[in-house]
């Protein structure tokens, strides 16, 4: 032990900040050797613990089992709403490309057309319909891309304004 930090401490017989001398030299040593518990070669300190006792690992094993299953639903949810909105964009992307080639074409003039996207998209097809747009001289050209999702339908609308130049 440090003699100087003895000689400090056992050196005052009256209390310091409330404490015996000896409760202070008791303080000072246990200090000192916590600090410096490097320098022991382990004589007198409790040996260290290695690896995980049976009921920490019961413990973890059982917080997987709760959450993991909890987990793998949400990227189940996640993956599923991606692959939708995927389809969507893609349908929107296929009416998109079939409207403007139906105006480029002036195919819009039939009352309805339809059709699929065979040979790259056979899963999507699509349907057209033309309507007079409040009597101007103007034709509302819908065109709805429909697939199949699971047990369901879905579907896709994209309209368009198409100048006539006649009056009906």
């Amino acid at each position: 032990m440090n003699q100087s930090l003895l000689s400090t401490h056992v050196a005052e017989p009256t209390r310091r900040n409330g404490w015996h001398a000896q409760a202070a030299v008791a303080w000072a040593c246990t200090r000192h050797r916590a600090s410096h518990a490097h320098a022991y070669s382990g004589v007198g300190m409790p040996p260290r613990r290695r690896g995980f006792t049976l009921v920490e690992i019961l413990a973890t094993l059982v917080l997987v089992a709760i959450i993991l299953p909890v987990a793998m639903s949400g990227i189940s949810l996640a993956l599923g709403v991606a692959d939708e909105s995927r389809r969507q964009t893609e349908a929107t992307s296929l009416a998109q490309t079939k409207m403007a080639e139906i105006v480029a074409g002036q195919q819009w003039q039939a009352a309805s057309l339809a059709g699929d996207f065979t040979p790259d998209r056979p899963e999507y097809r699509w349907v057209s319909q033309v309507r007079d747009w409040q009597g101007t001289t103007l034709k509302e050209l819908d065109v709805q891309v429909f697939w199949r999702h699971g047990n369901r339908d879905r579907s896709v609308t994209l309209s368009t304004l198409v100048y006539t130049g006649t009056s009906s």
